[in-house]
């Protein structure tokens, strides 16, 4: 199993990226995400990688990080989710807002993607909801680590504030707040 690709990104078009590496040019498909973060053409790139095996294809697709891979992982796991459109979910945020998402039950945000209908992101949330652990860190093959920010959503989602209100709450906070600090900003934009 291919578990990374460094080379040197030759080109970038809308359907992935091509890493240059041993006189070979591999095509890779990144989501939205990780094509943001991307360096310059002819820059060195380290993507992490899952490979998808068809009776007429192999297709490499990269991430920015591990916790991207887990997600698109744990999402071609649902049925009814292929790897184009778990690629489409990953693109709609860093993994850690996809997992408050996922565990808020926001399937208005999963139908963002392209070719995810209502169904689809409910089954999604139905079946990793408990597995990308948001603040608890979670058990499952997916779980992504606590964030500061998601613990705060958490805790105050916990105390009984509607998981919209709370979102909006945090979107003015400072990226270098710790989850304290997080917690008094909500609560203060909250009106308490």
């Amino acid at each position: 199993m291919i578990r990374f690709v460094r080379g040197q990104l030759a080109a970038a078009d809308g359907d992935g990226v091509v890493i240059g590496m041993g006189g070979l040019g591999l095509h890779v498909r990144v989501s939205d995400t990780t094509r943001a973060e991307l360096p310059a053409v002819g820059s060195e790139v380290l993507l992490q990688a899952h490979l998808v095996v068809r009776e007429d294809a192999l297709d490499l697709y990269g991430f920015g990080d591990d916790r991207e891979r887990l997600l698109f992982e744990a999402l071609l796991g649902v049925n009814g989710v292929g790897p184009r459109m778990a690629l489409a979910i990953c693109g709609l945020g860093t993994p850690e807002a996809l997992a408050i998402a996922i565990g808020g039950g926001e399937t208005a945000y999963l139908t963002k993607a392209a070719g995810v209908g209502k169904k689809t992101a409910e089954r999604v949330i139905l079946e990793l909801r408990d597995r990308v652990g948001i603040a608890s860190g979670g058990a499952g093959v997916a779980a992504l680590p606590a964030t500061p920010r998601s613990g705060a959503r958490e805790g105050l989602v916990a105390l009984g504030f509607a998981p919209e209100a709370v979102d909006a709450a945090l979107a003015g906070a400072g990226d270098d707040m710790d989850e304290e600090a997080l917690v008094r900003h909500g609560l203060a934009a909250l009106g308490r």
